[in-house]
């Protein structure tokens, strides 16, 4: 399978413009300078509606700080997608809050309106809903709800960059919105990095503030050199200058890189349909920003589990997760933070009965050959 290599020339020229910067203006370069400023202002640019960014250090980070800035009461709840990384149930157990865990919609790891509408209870202050697997969740539908229910959102876009929903770019429905820009995603600023991004300005101050010390950058006499006059504890969560020039270059390439792969997926989609009996590619639709994909197998159809058959898929040299292990409700460590037993039933389902893709936008025709082989080799040994 063919390597991504997403950092080319463009990038190491990026690096390299960091040094040349800073040398013409006599200066080291250091962090929120010049390339971070470009870097978030094309970065809300691309997002297409007015507001502000901030670049962090790492993904996690940027949840962290999303949260923080909220100020929620100690003690709050907090609805989570079912399907997400550690750090995202992290942030709101490190901020004092207690996480809800919501189910997915049915046959998909993303949530949707009525999973999420069913857990609210009078405890809920806020909710972070995972834009999973690069495909929109219906925030439209969610937000609606959560309005009239004073319940803040938002929204992680970390696998879902430049997704879509009606149009509009996800990460631009909620309160705030974070992004993970560490070097699998769909546009990276490097090996770790983060970006958190508000459409209003008061939040927006309070972002800055938990990233970087308690800092009120808003205050037209604040003094760096005085720490008697930051707002409160926080910790240094910035991201460096050569991290942005890379992001910057990066992002100049995300819609191409989207329909590279949506393209690829749709010839892969009807490949399968044509070669297998067994598998399918979880539908792909417009808006998606893919980053892994699904897929479904059906397991009444053969003579073994799901995951010795994605196994056997791996084994023929097809780059997939067999078992995606990252419901949340499943991790034992989390049990005694969340509010109560709650068991994520679709979103099981839905991993017990797929595997995951893992592509990037080099691949073409001859992995899809290649994919269709593997599959369809491993139906013929277990199909009953």
């Amino acid at each position: 399978m063919p390597a991504r290599l997403a950092f080319g020339d463009t990038e190491q020229q990026a690096v390299l413009d960091v040094f040349a910067h800073y040398r013409s203006i006599g200066s080291d370069f250091g962090y929120q300078g010049y390339f971070e400023q470009l870097y978030t202002d094309a970065l809300v640019s691309y997002l297409g509606v007015p507001g502000y960014a901030d670049a962090v250090c790492t993904g996690t980070a940027a949840l962290y700080v999303a949260v923080a800035a909220l100020r929620l009461k100690a003690g709050s709840h907090v609805l989570v997608s079912p399907v997400t990384d550690p750090g995202t149930v992290n942030a709101i157990i490190l901020n004092q809050l207690v996480p809800v865990v919501m189910d997915s919609a049915p046959n998909s790891f993303n949530v949707g309106a009525t999973q999420f509408e069913e857990r609210i209870n009078d405890q809920i202050a806020a909710a972070i809903i995972v834009h999973c697997a690069g495909k929109a969740v219906p925030v439209d539908e969610i937000c609606r709800i959560a309005a009239d229910r004073g319940i803040r959102i938002i929204e992680d876009c970390s696998q879902a960059h430049g997704a879509s929903l009606q149009g509009r770019k996800v990460g631009t429905f909620g309160d705030i919105a974070v992004f993970s820009t560490m070097y699998r995603k769909a546009h990276a600023t490097g090996g770790c990095g983060g970006v958190i991004f508000t459409q209003n300005a008061e939040l927006f101050a309070l972002v800055r503030a938990f990233s970087d010390r308690g800092k009120p950058f808003n205050d037209s006499t604040f003094n760096d050199k005085d720490p008697g006059s930051f707002l409160f504890p926080a910790l240094n969560l910035n991201i460096d200058e050569i991290s942005c020039a890379i992001g910057l270059c990066s992002l100049s390439k995300l819609d191409s890189t989207i329909k590279l792969r949506i393209d690829f997926l749709r010839q892969l989609e009807t490949a399968l349909k044509d070669r297998s009996e067994i598998c399918r590619l979880a539908p792909v639709e417009d808006g998606d920003s893919p980053f892994f994909h699904p897929i479904v197998v059906d397991v009444e159809r053969i003579s073994c589990t799901k995951n010795e058959f994605a196994v056997a898929v791996q084994a023929e040299g097809i780059d997939i997760n067999p078992d995606y292990r990252y419901v949340i409700s499943e991790w034992g460590w989390l049990r005694k933070y969340l509010s109560d037993d709650y068991l994520c039933t679709n979103a099981f389902n839905f991993r017990i009965t797929s595997f995951n893709l893992l592509f990037n936008e080099n691949f073409g025709e001859n992995e899809i050959n290649d994919i269709c082989a593997a599959i369809t080799k491993v139906e013929n040994w277990f199909c009953k």
